[in-house]
């Protein structure tokens, strides 16, 4: 699967590093892309930075030069992870000012997985009207809303029962949480 991992501004980089800590460059293509503010975030919030599996294709978030900008190149999954209300917001009224929001208009376009992951509370109306554009139009809305029902015992823990949910959603196999009913291994 060729797939692209869009970082936002938006708080939560812990949930990025842990999709890429799960994500395989020798079973998938994985292409990255952080926005302008992603760097600042994760550099308050990830004391060792971040660290993209080797093999990982990093793309500058104002070229427009990756394969995937172009509906003829399609990607077969996208998901932005953490997604500010701002990148969401410029998706659902489809405005492609840069690389992120280009390829995420390409995935809707194509019919191809977008999964937009926001870490944002409380809502208000706007937001929840994009929410649904964006589902209208084909996209998987994943707050990042954890479980606790496997108890999870570190913040790690946590963040990897939203992680979890996204791996499904790509259709990739883990054991990162305990599901719904299941005896924990």
């Amino acid at each position: 699967m060729r797939m692209v991992v869009a970082i936002t501004g938006a708080s939560g980089s812990l949930y990025a590093q842990r999709l890429l800590d799960h994500l395989d460059p020798r079973q998938h293509e994985i292409h990255v892309i952080l926005s302008r503010y992603a760097a600042q975030v994760i550099g308050s919030e990830l004391p060792g930075g971040l660290q993209i599996p080797g093999g990982a294709i990093v793309h500058p978030v104002d070229s427009m030069n990756a394969p995937f900008a172009s509906g003829s190149n399609a990607a077969d999954a996208m998901v932005i992870i953490p997604c500010t209300m701002g990148t969401l917001g410029r998706i659902a009224h489809g405005l492609s000012g840069d690389l992120i929001q280009r390829a995420a208009d390409v995935m809707l376009k194509e019919r191809r997985r977008l999964i937009l992951v926001p870490r944002e509370t409380p809502l208000n109306l706007v937001q929840i009207r994009n929410f649904e554009l964006l589902a209208l139009a084909g996209a998987t809305v994943l707050p990042a809303n954890p479980s606790f029902y496997g108890g999870p015992t570190t913040v790690t823990g946590v963040v990897d029962t939203v992680v979890a949910r996204v791996l499904d959603h790509l259709g990739i196999p883990h054991t990162l949480a305990v599901r719904w009913h299941q005896e924990p291994e």
